[in-house]
């Protein structure tokens, strides 16, 4: 692919003697710090630049004092920890602009998008990001016409799927600054596909007019802004100027999780005299699969070789941290592990630092893991911040088995980003059975459980109390949904508790408590308030503006009111005045709908926690532990009889492989699959052996949750405990 801009510019390099880490080295114009997990490369960046601020380095009409620093993370959580750090060291006295390489594209386009439409003669609008789930929502009614038609089935399962994997493939291609036009050849040839030639060829198409419908309303999703940087901004002269004058320093840390075109980027600023510190780490590429191209990334340790040296001055190496799992030197290293994995058959001697937890069921398992992280916890030796619980993958069964077993031990768990729908927080159920209630025609969308369901929500007791309660509990509120729910398509309606012939038994708080979610119900049938103005009332009416809400529920609220003013402001640009006029109740039956179907989590930005999550337990999938970075002294690994150690899963998009920049217009076998695999569960266990300090239980079950016969490959470390003894 050739470079979307030619730039040769010679810039006088400026070295000083500098040490990191302890090792003498020398200050390039830029730095290549690679190590593995937990070997101190964000210390490194940080030392770096604290060297750079105390040499006071400038080059030509550089100054430090009027220009900013980059700092580029591979995820949100990584973002926020360099950016404080770099915050305290230098005491605030320096701007610091501290952002993803997707969230630096995003905020680029939205700032530049004058420029945007006056090269493209956009529409002058002000630009509105699109959700992925409103995305989902409106491309499926965009390409309806053509879902009826197309075969969609050769290649996915169902019409969701098919959608969610064009827009995927958008994203992908402007990730990897590949153009539309080269989908269908990519993937034809990628796949080996060649009868599939017809639907791939619509791909590209429907993509095509996916992009130009959103870019007439002034609608912006990650893919076409992405597109929008590398094809016209990136290249765009007036742009060009203002960037390069912009900063004056570089920090890339985990460069391993950043898509193509952070490698443009950071090509880019360095070619204009920014002095640049990269950190990779080979045992990470958490994000390959999704959008990152580590190989192609590699490629700036290049820049960090300079003709004037004769060796390899501004490359550093650094050494993970010792952990005590591996203080027998008589048993297995984490490498003689790794190979034995990788090897089936090979039976390799475990420390007694790693020990098992294996029963015939994968309930059993999940219990027996629970209780004997609770054991830890209550006899004193561990506290509950020390301990991690890892799975592969979390489903709902497995989730609800651990909470409720912490619930009743009563001690604190803590999902890491969980990402649970929305619709399953109830005060967000309760919230969406009062829109169908306040608007006409939305009867269809009520019913006597969801009404006994909103009674209970709604009535909570002040202050709560540990459980929660509330005034009128689940068999009242179904005594009163049976005889004072009066429903309607038209419009459903409460009733006076008096309907209920034996009113008397419900006691006088929850007659009290239903009242005055009657009253507030009739006043805003009354009133026909806005969605947004009716969920900002209840929620400052029933809840008391989340005040005395715990974290998650308050978060789930949160959400909710992110959500419906993103919807509402997206359903004003793609409707006419008239047409919105005349379909505001449809418009709120598809939200209502849209949240119900469960694709919408309680993410809200910014995501931070009121509570520290190192006092609770850890609960968490692979990929989510991995991408926080965390370390614990007790590692619980779940399910290791299980083939998805091995497997991409959920966290490989299709199509992903084929836009790697080394694998552009080649064929992606079985072998590479199976290569691909492998690779992946090196660094996952490279990467998690180095995150537990003290003692790691394998726990395993013979049967998996279809009660098929577990054969994983990381049985070989299950067998390899007491062998040997």
């Amino acid at each position: 692919m050739t470079p979307i801009y030619d730039v040769n510019i010679h810039v006088l390099v400026i070295t000083v003697n500098q040490s990191i880490a302890g090792v003498k080295r020398v200050v390039g114009k830029a730095i290549w710090i690679e190590g593995g997990t937990r070997s101190g490369k964000t210390n490194a960046l940080v030392s770096q630049f604290w060297q750079w601020l105390e040499e006071q380095i400038v080059l030509g009409k550089h100054s430090s004092q009027d220009r900013q620093i980059l700092v580029l993370a591979g995820n949100d959580d990584s973002k926020r920890d360099i950016g404080d750090r770099l915050t305290a060291k230098t005491q605030a006295k320096y701007p610091i602009s501290a952002k993803t390489t997707i969230g630096f594209i995003q905020d680029e386009v939205l700032l530049f998008y004058p420029l945007l439409i006056e090269k493209l003669k956009l529409p002058a609008h002000f630009p509105l990001r699109l959700r992925p789930e409103t995305e989902q929502e409106l491309a499926t009614k965009l390409w309806q016409p053509a879902l009826e038609r197309l075969n969609w089935r050769e290649i996915a399962p169902s019409e969701y799927r098919f959608v969610r994997r064009i827009l995927d493939l958008l994203q992908l291609a402007a990730y990897s600054c590949t153009p539309l036009a080269a989908l269908p050849e990519i993937l034809t040839h990628g796949f080996g596909a060649a009868e599939h030639g017809e639907i791939f060829a619509c791909v590209e198409s429907l993509a095509a007019q996916w992009r130009d419908w959103c870019l007439d309303r002034g609608l912006l999703t990650y893919g076409i802004m992405t597109e929008l940087y590398w094809r016209y901004l990136l290249p765009h002269p007036e742009y060009q100027r203002q960037l390069g004058d912009r900063y004056w320093t570089l920090l890339a840390d985990d460069v391993d999780d950043y898509p193509a075109i952070g490698r443009r980027i950071c090509e880019f600023l360095l070619d204009r005299g920014v002095l640049g510190a990269f950190s990779y780490n080979p045992d990470g590429m958490v994000r390959l699969g999704l959008s990152a191209d580590p190989d192609y990334l590699f490629g700036l340790k290049a820049r960090c070789l300079h003709d004037d040296s004769p060796r390899d001055r501004d490359i550093i190496y650094l050494d993970s941290l010792p952990t005590n799992l591996f203080t027998d030197r008589q048993a297995a290293s984490i490498q003689t592990i790794v190979r034995a994995v990788l090897n089936p058959g090979n039976i390799v001697t475990l420390p007694d630092s790693i020990q098992s937890i294996e029963t015939r069921t994968r309930g059993e398992m999940l219990k027996r893991t629970a209780e004997a992280a609770i054991e830890l916890i209550t006899s004193g030796k561990v506290a509950p911040g020390d301990i991690a619980l890892i799975a592969p993958g979390l489903d709902a069964i497995s989730r609800s088995t651990i909470t409720d077993i912490f619930d009743r031990a009563k001690l604190p768990l803590a999902s890491l980003n969980a990402q649970l729908p929305l619709n399953s927080d109830p005060g967000v159920r309760a919230l969406l059975t009062l829109m169908a209630l306040t608007y006409p025609n939305l009867g269809q969308l009520t019913s006597r459980d969801e009404i006994a369901d909103l009674l209970v929500t709604l009535s909570p007791i002040y202050p709560p109390q540990t459980p929660l309660l509330s005034e009128i509990d689940p068999v009242r509120a179904g005594l009163l949904a049976d005889y004072c729910y009066a429903p309607s398509l038209s419009q459903p309606r409460l009733l006076p508790y008096a309907n209920f012939p034996r009113w008397d038994r419900l006691g006088a708080s929850a007659t009290k408590a239903y009242d005055r979610i009657l009253v507030w119900v009739e006043r805003m049938q009354q009133q026909q308030p806005s969605p947004l103005h009716l969920l900002n009332e209840a929620i400052g009416y029933f809840f008391q503006q989340g005040s005395y809400l715990p974290f998650d529920r308050l978060s789930a609220l949160r959400e909710l009111m992110e959500t419906a003013q993103h919807y509402w402001q997206v359903a004003e640009r793609t409707y006419s005045p008239a047409e919105y006029l005349e379909s505001a109740h449809q418009i709120t039956a598809q939200f209502i709908l849209l949240l119900r179907q469960g694709t919408i989590t309680a993410n809200p930005y910014p995501v931070s926690q009121l509570q520290p999550q190192d006092r609770a337990v850890t609960l968490s999938n692979i990929f989510q532990y991995r991408a926080s970075k965390r370390s614990h002294a007790y590692h619980f690994w779940l399910d290791v009889g299980s083939p998805l150690w091995a497997e991409g899963g959920a966290a490989t998009l299709y199509g992903a492989n084929l836009l790697l920049q080394d694998r552009v217009g080649t064929v992606w076998t079985e072998a590479d699959t199976q290569s691909s695999n492998e690779l992946r569960l090196e660094r996952i266990l490279r990467d998690l052996l180095h995150r537990v300090n003290d003692r790691l239980y394998l726990c395993t079950s013979d049967l998996a949750i279809d009660g098929r016969e577990q054969m994983g490959a990381l049985l070989t470390m299950v067998h390899g405990i007491g062998f040997g003894s």
